[in-house]
């Protein structure tokens, strides 16, 4: 009798099929690229086939012919630059496309990476995940066009903001470089007529200013479009800017099921490294969505001179209060404590659990 040691084979579902007459699901590991894609195909639990290359048309030509079959088609492949219209137009043929986070798949440490090889392990995780090991795929959320839409305004808006800050900062090194005093703003219209410089600096700088003012005025109306898009109450200390973003960085409130939920999503969770009887917590994860938490940050440090009967500011005043003898480190740690508490407080509300009045909020008239 031989015995037969293949990692790669699904036990579960290989001795499904192997007694099972019925038709297989069928796998599909997608490695993406910009102008092609590496797909690696398993049927049952049979071994995974040798990959293929597809144009982005010719995918979905053959998606389809699969799922003609009458078989259950899966798909994964990684989040990445490339959106999630990959995902919708799979979606759209009848295919169950995954999007996972971006990982490291070689499971063995052989220091060798290869699209076949990356296309390879995601077929085998998904191959995991449809057997019932939910932990076999770290998902990812796809959010709606219309929610993606929303947030590329005001994503677009941050953009525009760090472009403006690159330029007029380059205007203000040359003046440094010369032995002149920098002009906060030098761009402005009126500033810029009226700035004594050398007439060869000027002239520099005049390649730079119409682009300067002309990207003021799409990032001030891009300001006004959000702040008209915000709820008229909002507690005092909020911000429209930061409301609007925070919403639309959220997408859909009620796809959180508990506190903690919304909390790991911020990231703003302290790490861990505990082994035995050793209990180590570090700094915070950091896992998540980087604008929303920049952004929750912010708003507790506004909160803490706005909102001083806000229940989260009133249990950290001590550490936060100004003139106390508190380290910056102990500071920091408060702050990040108050939004992540302020996350959950504003799921509470946005989905009708509680009133911002409960919370302790003062609503701006």
């Amino acid at each position: 009798m031989h015995s037969i040691n293949n990692t790669e084979l699904s036990s579960h579902e290989g001795t499904r099929c192997q007694f099972n007459g019925g038709t297989a699901d069928i796998k599909l590991g997608i490695d993406v690229h910009q102008d092609f894609y590496v797909v690696v195909m398993q049927e049952g639990g049979m071994n995974p086939k040798p990959p293929q290359r597809f144009g982005k048309q010719a995918l979905l030509c053959w998606a389809s012919k699969l799922k003609a079959h009458g078989r259950e088609v899966h798909a994964v492949y990684e989040a990445c630059g490339f959106g999630f219209s990959l995902q919708r137009q799979l979606s759209t043929v009848g295919v169950h496309c995954y999007v996972v986070c971006p990982q490291k798949l070689d499971e063995q440490n052989k220091r060798v990476k290869t699209d076949s090889l990356d296309a390879k392990a995601l077929c085998l995780r998904l191959d995991r995940f449809v057997q019932g090991n939910r932990d076999a795929l770290a998902m990812v959320r796809v959010p709606t066009e219309q929610e993606e839409q929303c947030r590329a305004i005001h994503r677009q808006r941050e953009q525009l903001v760090k472009v403006r800050k690159v330029l007029e900062a380059q205007g203000r090194s040359l003046m440094v470089n010369h032995g002149l005093a920098p002009v906060q703003n030098w761009w402005k219209p009126r500033n810029f007529a009226g700035v004594a410089l050398p007439a060869w600096i000027k002239e520099l700088l005049q390649n730079s200013q119409p682009i300067l003012v002309a990207l003021q005025e799409k990032i001030q109306a891009l300001t006004a479009q959000l702040e008209n898009a915000v709820m008229t109450e909002q507690p005092r200390g909020l911000g429209k800017m930061t409301s609007v973003l925070i919403d639309r960085e959220i997408g859909d409130w009620n796809r959180f099921n508990n506190r903690r939920q919304i909390a790991s999503y911020t990231g703003l969770c302290p790490g861990e490294y505990s082994s035995g009887n050793t209990r180590l917590q570090s700094c915070v994860t950091k896992h998540g969505n980087p604008r929303l938490r920049a952004a929750l940050v912010e708003l507790a440090w506004r909160l803490v001179r706005f909102q001083p009967n806000y229940r989260a500011v009133r249990k950290w005043k001590e550490r936060l209060a100004k003139g106390t003898l508190t380290t910056g480190a102990a500071r920091k740690k408060a702050i990040v404590a108050v939004a992540r508490q302020l996350a959950v407080d504003l799921w509470r509300v946005r989905t009708g659990r509680l009133t911002q009045e409960q919370l302790g909020l003062e609503i701006l008239k």
